[in-house]
C-alpha cells in the first residue's frame, strides 16, 4: 500500500512531541512505517484525494473526523490520518485546528526525534497565526530547548511575543541580543521597540542611551524625533511625546500643516490653550496653515478658553465674513458680553439670531437680555427673557431671570412701602403731639399747621404702591 502523500508547508516533516510540564519527558515513538491493509487505508485516500485533487478541504476533514476513531489504525497511519487532517484545516485558514490535530498526533507518539526542533518551531508559528500567543510563547521556548541557534528575526519575534503577553522583562533579553547582532547599524525599529521595553521596565539610563544613539544617528531626521514621541506616547508619557514635539517645532523641522496642526493640538491637550493660540495665530498669518473657517473657529476657541477675550474678537470678526450661519456672530456677542461690552454683545447676538443656525438661540437671548439689564434697559432686558423662554436651551434661565427681576422689584416696592410707612407713622405722630398741644392751649409747633395734608398724601402714596404689582 503506497504511504501517505505529505504537504510541503510551514508543517514540515514531522509532529511535536509532547511535553506536558515544560520539562521533557522520554518519548516513546511507532515502529510501523506504512499502513495495515485495510478498508481504513482507503478511506484514508479517498480523504487525500478530496484535499489535493478535488482541493476540497472540507470534505477531507468530514472523512478523517470519522477516520480518527477507527480501531484498525496502528501507530502509523493514526498519525499520518492527523498529519492529513491537519494540513487540511490549514487550507481551511483554521492553524488552532491543525495544531490541535498535530499535538493529537504527538500523543499516539507518531513523532520522530530528529523532526522535533522544526516541529516545535513549526507549532509556533501556528498558534501565532491563530493569535495564540500563550501557546506560541510555550513552543519556541521548547524550540530553543532543543538546542535551536535563532537568526536575528527569530530573537525579535520571541520579543514580540513576550511583549504582546505584557512579560516586558521577558522580551528584552530577546530584543538586546537583536541589537547585539545588528551592531553600530542597528535599526531604528530595534532602537524603538528596546525604549519601549526599557520604559516599561523602568531602566531609564538604558532608555537615555538609546535615546542619544537616536539622536546621534541624525538629529534632524523628524522620522527619528517622530519615533521617539511616538515611543514615549505609546508607553503612556503623553508630555514627554509633547516635549519632543515641542522641541521639533522649535528647531523648525515642523512644516507640514498636519504637523503644526498637531502641535497646537498637544498645547490645548495640556493645557495651554494661550500658547497653542499664539502658535496657530503665527502659522495662519504665515500662509502655513489654511485661514479657513474650521481654523478660525479653533483659534477663537483657545483664545476664549485661555480667557483672552481681547485677542479672540478680531479672530472672530474675520471668521464672521466667510462664515455662513450665525454662529461666529454668536462667538463674537459673547466675547463683547464677557468684556463688559453690552452695547456691542447686542449688536453682534441679534445678528447672530437673524443669520440663524445657532446651536443655543435662547441662550443668545438670555445674553441679550442679561445685557440690557447691564445697561439699566429693564423692558427689554424682560422682552430678551421672555424670547428666551420660547426655546429649551433658553427656558429655565429666561424664566430664572424673569423671576429675578419680579423679586428684585417686589423688594424695591416692599422698601418703598417700609420707608412710606415709617414716615406716615412719624406724621401721625406728630398730629397727636399736635391735638394735645391745642388742647393744652400751648402754641403749636410750625409743622402743626401742615400735618394733616402730609398724612393725607403719604396715605395716598401708600395706596398707590400698595395697589401696585410688580412688572
Amino acid at each position: 500500500m503506497r504511504k501517505a502523500t505529505w504537504m510541503t508547508s510551514v508543517l514540515g516533516a514531522a509532529l511535536l512531541a509532547v511535553v506536558t510540564t515544560g520539562t521533557a519527558q522520554a518519548q516513546t515513538f511507532c515502529a510501523e512505517t506504512e499502513f495495515l491493509p485495510s478498508k481504513a487505508g482507503q478511506t484514508y485516500f479517498d480523504a487525500e484525494n478530496e484535499l489535493f485533487q478535488n482541493e476540497n478541504p472540507g470534505a477531507a476533514v468530514q472523512i478523517l473526523n470519522q477516520l480518527k476513531n477507527n480501531p484498525e489504525l496502528n501507530c502509523y497511519a493514526r498519525g499520518a490520518v492527523l498529519r492529513l487532517s491537519a494540513g487540511a484545516k490549514m487550507q481551511m485558514d483554521n492553524p488552532l485546528g491543525a495544531v490541535a490535530d498535530m499535538e493529537e498526533a504527538i500523543r499516539v507518539g507518531a513523532v520522530q526525534q530528529k523532526d522535533l526542533q522544526n516541529t516545535y518551531y513549526n507549532i509556533a508559528q501556528l498558534s501565532l497565526s491563530g493569535d495564540d500567543v500563550r501557546k506560541a510563547k510555550d513552543y519556541m521556548e521548547k524550540w530553543l530547548a532543543t538546542g535551536a541557534k535563532p537568526t536575528k528575526d527569530q530573537y525579535f519575534q520571541l520579543a514580540v511575543i513576550y511583549q504582546k503577553l505584557e512579560d516586558y522583562r521577558g522580551a528584552l533579553p530577546y530584543a538586546e541580543r537583536v541589537l547585539q547582532m545588528e551592531g553600530s547599524a542597528a535599526s531604528s525599529q530595534t532602537i524603538d521597540f528596546l525604549i519601549f521595553l526599557y520604559d516599561r521596565t523602568g531602566n531609564r539610563a538604558k532608555k537615555a542611551e538609546l535615546l542619544e544613539r537616536k539622536l546621534a544617528m541624525d538629529p534632524t531626521n523628524k522620522q527619528v524625533w517622530a519615533a521617539i514621541a511616538g515611543e514615549y506616547f505609546q508607553a503612556g508619557e503623553e508630555r514627554k511625546a509633547f516635549e519632543v514635539q515641542k522641541a521639533m517645532y522649535l528647531a523648525g523641522l515642523l512644516e507640514e500643516e498636519d504637523e503644526l496642526m498637531r502641535i497646537v493640538n498637544f498645547y490645548n491637550r495640556f493645557n495651554a490653550p494661550y500658547e497653542g493660540a499664539k502658535i496657530l495665530e503665527k502659522e495662519i498669518n504665515a500662509g502655513n496653515i489654511s485661514e479657513n473657517l474650521e481654523r478660525l473657529e479653533l483659534l477663537a476657541n483657545l483664545y476664549q478658553v485661555a480667557r483672552e477675550y481681547e485677542k479672540a474678537i478680531p479672530v472672530i470678526q474675520r471668521a464672521t465674513k466667510i462664515a455662513k450661519n450665525g454662529r461666529m456672530d454668536e462667538r463674537l456677542g459673547r466675547s463683547y458680553f464677557e468684556l463688559g461690552e453690552h452695547e456691542k454683545a447686542i449688536d453682534a447676538l441679534e445678528t447672530a439670531l437673524n443669520r440663524g443656525n445657532l446651536k443655543e438661540p435662547g441662550y443668545a437671548n438670555v445674553l441679550i437680555g442679561q445685557s440690557y439689564y447691564e445697561l439699566g434697559n429693564r423692558d427689554q432686558a424682560k422682552a430678551s427673557f421672555r424670547k428666551a423662554t420660547n426655546y429649551s436651551d433658553g427656558r429655565r434661565a429666561g424664566e430664572g431671570w424673569l423671576s429675578f427681576m419680579r423679586a428684585e422689584e417686589e423688594t424695591k416696592k416692599q422698601y418703598a412701602i417700609f420707608q412710606v410707612s415709617k414716615r406716615l407713622e412719624t406724621a401721625l405722630n406728630e398730629q397727636k403731639s399736635c391735638k394735645q398741644l391745642a388742647v393744652l392751649g400751648d402754641q403749636q409747633a410750625p409743622g402743626c399747621a401742615t400735618v394733616e395734608e402730609r398724612i393725607k398724601d403719604l396715605r395716598a402714596e401708600l395706596a398707590e404702591l400698595q395697589g401696585n404689582t410688580a412688572g
